[in-house]
């Protein structure tokens, strides 16, 4: 029933879709109404696509025999009364779903947990919340603890799998928080740090829809694998508009690839990098040591330093960013040149005073505005940047690293230096905070798109004047008296343009995605913990609003330059000003494996607990020594076996950064359905990465390969270990090389 009222609903939303597609003329306020209406039934024939595939998951039996179906969007019979057929998993009404238990029931009798594949159901458990009958193994605090277990025992399918059919009553409480504010979710290795961020997500959209349609969510992950393992959830939960990006895509024109060593990636993200950035600006405000000579006209004009430095001073009291400023620095700078051309063509043979009059000065000033020799000068004393000529400028230059950063060592200097050719994840922030400095003339940019407005406007005319030329002579209708009217008779160019306008207009998603000073209503950022100073920087302009979601967990934090603790990140932003929730469960890791990395945790910090697994596997970790001659054919042996072993799911072999390249050629010269990469095909079942790689991922089984290279690799190398060790949902293995004595 329910599959045919949304077969129903999505064929009714698409015919009128196409009605109001096909609709033209009216008012100007008919087509705003028409073309929300046209975004209106886009994203329901959207919607009703993306979920069709397990549309209901679940029903709760009230104890006054009412019933309620539950599932991912909400569905009323709009025959009738519009009472609901299917409630969104999000409305307030479905929320016992995820939290009664037999001690606090929430008026409901017994909860059904449905799983389906495509339009069949394929199981059911039901939970009688009773507690005088509830089962004496079940765990309390898990909601629908066979649903969860065989959700979590599935074979992992290389896209990430929503969790809206088995949200625990932690998880619930932080996917349903207040949208204001900074909140961050801090939680261990499989706790469903990813998943909630996402369901909040979807959550926000629902409840604050009017407020965040219009502003959009972004959604940062910590690279473009992670970003492809989760691009499926908030599609299936009925969620389009949300934009996901790394840092490297964070700066408009921009997709930063180029790789770089560790240590410089963390010196571009400490914060004394604004100071640079700002120094670097400055000297690009040059003062010359000797005076210029400046030809107009076949006279020589001099510019002498102490003129330009008391221009550029007055200038920079004004506080403007440099681009900005420039225009003030020409005034300065053209009036100092006016005032010789003046003294020499007026001044009086007797003495006297000038013969030249405001109006002289004026026009000499205009004049002088426009001879090529003084454009240049000016362009050499304060010229013209864009962000990312600033810094190419600066890593290409000694003298300007050494000139723009004196707080810097030699040693960090050097690492700054580099020739042009693309761009770093690190220099993403750089480039933003350098737009901040520079800033760009409104005007400049308003001239442009007056410009593009004529041409287009130029276009659509020229199309209307061949729609005239081809057009038949007027035929006299003899029964009403009337001409055949073409198009140019029901369409201006204006109009034409208008219309285009309306066919290219672009989503929120799309606008926020090209505008750097997009401000969104909410951000959300997943591994957070690997942020940089610079980083923060960027994002919280991103969100003028502060309301923001940070997931992440400290114990993780790889990145040379990340949060070593959540205070310290968000203090210069909002000081005191955050809440911290918790996740202690960890659904993906089991208990076996749990242990393994429990221990390593230990030599991180004594301090910090591992969060506690819900379930054993049964298969406990394994660890080999083999000579290291022989880890390439080891490794080989041990991945054949473990793919061998997986009837589904896939094997993740994790190595370090050093012998990505020949331990991923010896995999896929015996194996060649494994991927090696940072852009792996995800649904490849053996997959070869280094810890960066990895985060965020998970696997059936799991290979770690030369641990305390891992360890060495990186001051945070056991930070690195750690992640390592609990990608796994099954099983663990781990291969370390012994050197023969």
């Amino acid at each position: 029933m329910l599959y045919d009222r949304l077969d129903g609903l999505r064929e009714q939303a698409a015919n009128r879709l196409t009605d109001e597609l096909r609709s033209t003329g009216g008012t100007l306020q008919d087509r705003s109404q028409r073309d929300s209406s046209v975004a209106m039934y886009a994203d329901q024939v959207e919607q009703f696509s993306a979920v069709e595939n397990g549309l209901c998951f679940g029903r709760l039996d009230g104890d006054d025999d009412s019933r309620r179906y539950i599932g991912r969007i909400g569905i009323f019979d709009t025959s009738g009364d519009y009472d609901p057929l299917l409630m969104d998993w999000r409305a307030p009404a479905a929320r016992p779903f995820y939290l009664a238990t037999a001690a606090n029931p929430q008026g409901v009798r017994r909860r059904r947990h449905l799983r389906t594949r495509q339009r069949k159901v394929t199981g059911l458990n039901d939970e009688v919340l009773d507690i005088d009958t509830a089962s004496p193994g079940a765990h309390e605090e898990l909601t629908g603890e066979a649903s969860l277990l065989a959700a979590l025992n599935a074979g992992r399918t290389g896209r990430m799998r929503d969790i809206v059919e088995t949200i625990q009553a932690e998880q619930d409480g932080i996917i349903r928080a207040d949208l204001p504010g900074v909140m961050v979710v801090q939680g261990g290795p499989g706790t469903g740090k990813t998943a909630v961020a996402l369901h909040r997500a979807a959550y926000l959209l629902y409840t604050h829809r009017r407020e965040l349609s219009s502003r959009g969510v972004l959604l940062v992950g910590p690279n473009a694998t992670f970003l492809r393992y989760i691009s499926q959830v908030l599609p299936t939960l009925a969620e389009t508009g949300v934009l996901l990006r790394t840092q490297g895509d964070l700066f408009p024109g921009v997709s930063a690839q180029r790789t770089e060593p560790a240590a410089t990636a963390a010196l571009k993200g400490r914060a004394v990098l604004a100071e640079v950035l700002a120094s670097a600006v400055r000297d690009r405000q040059w003062v010359p040591d000797e005076p210029l000579e400046i030809e107009v006209e076949r006279e020589a004009l001099t510019l002498d330093p102490e003129t330009v430095r008391a221009a550029r001073d007055r200038v920079r009291r004004t506080e403007r960013p440099h681009n900005l400023a420039r225009a003030l620095f020409d005034v300065e700078i053209v009036h100092a040149l006016a005032d010789q051309v003046a003294e020499r063509i007026g001044a009086d043979p007797l003495g006297g005073d000038n013969l030249l009059d405001e109006a002289d000065r004026a026009e000499i000033r205009r004049e002088l505005r426009d001879e090529p020799e003084v454009k240049a000068t000016l362009d050499r004393l304060w010229p013209v940047l864009t962000p990312q000529r600033l810094l190419a400028d600066l890593y290409a230059d000694p003298d300007r690293i050494a000139a723009a950063a004196p707080m810097l060592t030699d040693d960090e200097r050097a690492l700054l230096h580099r020739e042009p050719g693309g761009w770093t994840p690190a220099d993403v922030p750089l480039l933003d905070e350098a737009a901040e400095l520079l800033g760009e003339d409104e005007r400049a940019a308003a001239a442009r798109r007056d410009r593009i407005r004529r041409m287009e406007r130029e276009y659509a005319e020229g199309v209307l004047e061949i729609a005239r030329g081809s057009r038949s002579i007027d035929v006299e209708d003899e029964a009403e008296g009337g001409e055949i009217l073409g198009v140019t008779d029901l369409i201006d160019a204006d109009r034409l343009l208008e219309r285009q306008e309306e066919a290219d207009r672009l989503t929120t998603a799309q606008r926020a995605a090209a505008d750097r000073k997009w401000a969104f209503g909410h951000v959300i950022v997943d591994e957070a913990q690997e942020l940089s100073p610079m980083a923060w920087r960027l994002l919280m302009r991103r969100c003028p609003s502060r309301s923001m979601t940070i997931v992440g967990d400290v114990a993780q934090t790889g990145a040379l330059s990340g949060t070593p603790s959540w205070a310290e990140a968000l203090a210069p932003y909002v000081a005191q000003r955050w809440r911290l929730t918790e996740l202690t469960v960890s659904y993906r890791t089991p208990a076996e494996i749990m242990a393994v990395a429990a221990d390593v945790l230990a030599e991180i910090d004594p301090g910090l607990r591992p969060p506690r697994s819900v379930r054993e596997s049964g298969v406990p970790p394994w660890d080999r020594a083999v000579p290291d001659g022989q880890l390439a054919a080891e490794l080989v042996a041990a991945a054949t076996r473990e793919a061998a072993g997986l009837a589904e799911g896939r094997l993740g072999v994790i190595v370090p950064a050093g012998r990505v390249d020949e331990l991923g050629a010896a995999l896929t010269a015996a194996l060649p359905e494994a991927a090696v990469g940072e852009h792996p095909e995800l649904e490849s079942r053996v997959v070869v990465l280094t810890v960066a790689q990895a985060k965020g991922l998970e696997f059936d089984s799991v290979l770690v390969v030369d641990p305390d290279r891992m360890v060495a690799e990186s001051p945070r190398g056991r930070s690195d270990l750690y992640v390592a060790l609990t990608r796994a949902t099954q099983r663990l293995g781990i291969l370390r090389p012994q050197t023969q004595p």
